[in-house]
């Protein structure tokens, strides 16, 4: 079978049907770029210690990850949901640290990446969210 065939098979399996012949990606990823003060960042990294625990619990998080720069200045989340989850990590697990995570550090962009619905994005948007919409490709 040739490529484009090959494609089209690995969308009907792995994508659900979205209106006007879209399809909705089974997961959304997200890649934060944070800005944190260099002296907030003890703070910081402690708070975040508390939020990786509480989503630890989280079935349908797959991919929940903070790295640091050298100087501390700079932290990159790196998430991965089940599509249907991020709502509720966002309203549910992270609302109750929300405020103080704003106050020790700014989203300086935000990457989406997948098929994110209306409700997702009422969530990202606010963040400045660019959405990157899959055309190819895999994830084991």
């Amino acid at each position: 079978m040739h490529r484009l065939g090959q494609r089209c098979i690995l969308n009907r399996l792995f994508m659900k049907p979205l209106t006007q012949g879209l399809l909705m990606h089974p997961h959304i990823s997200c890649l934060f770029s944070l800005a944190v003060k260099p002296e907030a960042f003890p703070e910081f990294k402690a708070l975040i210690s508390n939020i990786v625990a509480a989503t630890r619990t989280e079935p349908d998080t797959l991919v929940y990850e903070y790295s640091v720069n050298e100087d501390n200045s700079t932290v990159h989340i790196l998430e991965r949901y089940n599509a249907d989850a991020v709502v509720s990590h966002v309203d549910t697990t992270f609302a109750p640290f929300g405020k103080r995570f704003l106050e020790l550090c700014t989203v300086s962009s935000l990457v989406v990446y997948g098929t994110p619905d209306a409700q997702v994005r009422k969530r990202l948007d606010p963040f400045g969210a660019v959405y990157m919409t899959p055309f190819d490709g895999f994830s084991r």
